[in-house]
C-alpha cells in the first residue's frame, strides 16, 4: 500500500518536475522568512488571473476545433510539399502570437502527423518538420505580450505600453522568419518536383462540439482577454467573466486549464519574494545581473526553463526589457528551455520512438544554431 502511494507520486512529482522544484523552493525560502502578512504581496493577481482566463479561452476554442479546422483550410490550398512545410511551420510561427506557444504546439504537431504520414515522404519529413515547429512556437511567441506566460508577467512588471512590447521584439521575430524560412527551403529542395496528395482530409471534430454560438462567446471573451492586457478593462472584471462563461456555457473547458503552471507561479511568487528579503543575497544576485541580463536570462533558461527564469531574475534587476528579451531568446537551447518544446517531444516519442533519439539531436543542434545567430544579433542591438 505504501508503495504504491509513494510510486504514484514519485511519478506525479516526475510529470510536474517544475511545479515540485518551485513548491520546494517555496518551502525552503519560508524555512529563512517566516510566513507574515507580506507574503500576499508578493503575488502578482494582474498576472495569474489574465493568464487563466487567456488559458480558458484558448483551450474552449481549441475545443471547438477552431484552430484545426483553420490549419485545414489553408492546407487544402497548398500544392508541394515545399507549400505544406511552409504551413506546417507558419502555422505555428504566426498562431503562437495570439494563442500561446503551447496550444500552437498542442494543435499543429498531432494535426502534421495527420497531414505528413501518409504522404510517401512524410515519415522521413516528420522529425525536421516538427523541430522547425517547436522552435517557430517559440520564436513567434515572443512578438506579443500574450504570446507565452513570460511575456505576460514581465509586460506587466515592464510598465511597456503595448506598441513599445512589439517594437523592442519585432527585430528578432523578423530575422527568425528570415532563417526559419531559409530552413524550410533547405528542407523542400529535395521535394521540390513532389506533388502533394490531394487526399488530406479535414480532421474531424465531434459534432456535439461543434457549436457556433460558443466559438462567437469564446471569441468576445479573447477580446476582453486582449483589452485587460492592454489596462483597457480591469483584470477582475474580465476574470470574472470568462468564469461565469464557462461555468454556464462550458464547464468541460475548466478541466483542461493548465492549473499546474498557475501552480508554478504562486510558488516561485512567494520564493523570490522571500529572497528579495534576505539582503546578501538580493545585492549578490542584482550586481551579478546588471549589465548581462540578456546573457544570464538566456544561461538561466537553459537550465530551469524560461518562465522560472523570468520570475526569478525579475525580482532583481530592473532593466525588464533585457530580460524580455533573454528569456525569449532562453526558450531556444536545451529541450527543457522552454517547456512548450516538451510537448513535441513527447509526440515523437508517442508516434515515433525509434525516431526520438534523431528528433533530440536534430532539435538540440537546431536550437544552438539558432540561439548562436539571435544572440550576436541580441549583442549588436543591445551592446
Amino acid at each position: 500500500m505504501l508503495y504504491s502511494i509513494c510510486q504514484k507520486l514519485f511519478y506525479k512529482i516526475r510529470q510536474e518536475a517544475v511545479l515540485s522544484i518551485a513548491v520546494l523552493l517555496a518551502l525552503l525560502s519560508a524555512c529563512f522568512v517566516l510566513p507574515d502578512a507580506s507574503y500576499f504581496g508578493y503575488i502578482d493577481f494582474r498576472t495569474l488571473t489574465i493568464l487563466f482566463s487567456l488559458m480558458t479561452v484558448m483551450a474552449g476554442l481549441q475545443r471547438q476545433g477552431v484552430f484545426t479546422r483553420f490549419a485545414y483550410s489553408l492546407l487544402s490550398r497548398t500544392n508541394s510539399i515545399t507549400s505544406l512545410v511552409f504551413v506546417l511551420v507558419g502555422l505555428c510561427f504566426f498562431c503562437s502570437m495570439l494563442i500561446t506557444n503551447d496550444v500552437a504546439l498542442l494543435t499543429f504537431v498531432p494535426f502534421s502527423f495527420a497531414v505528413l504520414l501518409p504522404e510517401a515522404s512524410g515519415k522521413k519529413l516528420l522529425t525536421p518538420v516538427v523541430c522547425l515547429q517547436t522552435i517557430a512556437a517559440n520564436l513567434g511567441s515572443m512578438l506579443t505580450p500574450i504570446g507565452n506566460p513570460q511575456n505576460l508577467y514581465l509586460y506587466g512588471k515592464s510598465q511597456l505600453s503595448f506598441s513599445a512590447f512589439l517594437q523592442l521584439m519585432l527585430p528578432y521575430t523578423l530575422l527568425s522568419a528570415i532563417l526559419l524560412s531559409v530552413c524550410i527551403f533547405y528542407l523542400g529542395h529535395p521535394h521540390r518536383q513532389q506533388t502533394v496528395s490531394s487526399s488530406i482530409q479535414n480532421p474531424t471534430t465531434n459534432a456535439a462540439q461543434k457549436k457556433p454560438a460558443l466559438i462567437r462567446l469564446y471569441i468576445v471573451l479573447f477580446f476582453f482577454c486582449l483589452l485587460a492586457v492592454l489596462h483597457v478593462l480591469p483584470y477582475p472584471a474580465v476574470f470574472v467573466l470568462v468564469l461565469l462563461g464557462a461555468l454556464i456555457a462550458d464547464k468541460k473547458v475548466l478541466a483542461q486549464v493548465d492549473y499546474s503552471l498557475l501552480a508554478t507561479f504562486l510558488a516561485f511568487f512567494i520564493f523570490i519574494g522571500n529572497l528579495g528579503r534576505i539582503p546578501a543575497f538580493a545585492s549578490w544576485l542584482s550586481a551579478a545581473l546588471s549589465g548581462r541580463e540578456i546573457l544570464i536570462s538566456v544561461l538561466a533558461s537553459q537550465v530551469m526553463s524560461n518562465v522560472p527564469a523570468a520570475l526569478l531574475l525579475s525580482g532583481f534587476s530592473n532593466n525588464v526589457p533585457a530580460l524580455i528579451v533573454g528569456t525569449n531568446l532562453g526558450g531556444l537551447g536545451t529541450l527543457i528551455a522552454s517547456m512548450a518544446s516538451l510537448i513535441s517531444y513527447r509526440q515523437i516519442a508517442r508516434k515515433l520512438p525509434e525516431q526520438k533519439g534523431q528528433y533530440f539531436l536534430l532539435f538540440t543542434l537546431a536550437n544552438i544554431g539558432f540561439l548562436a545567430i539571435l544572440l550576436v544579433f541580441a549583442t549588436a542591438v543591445h551592446p
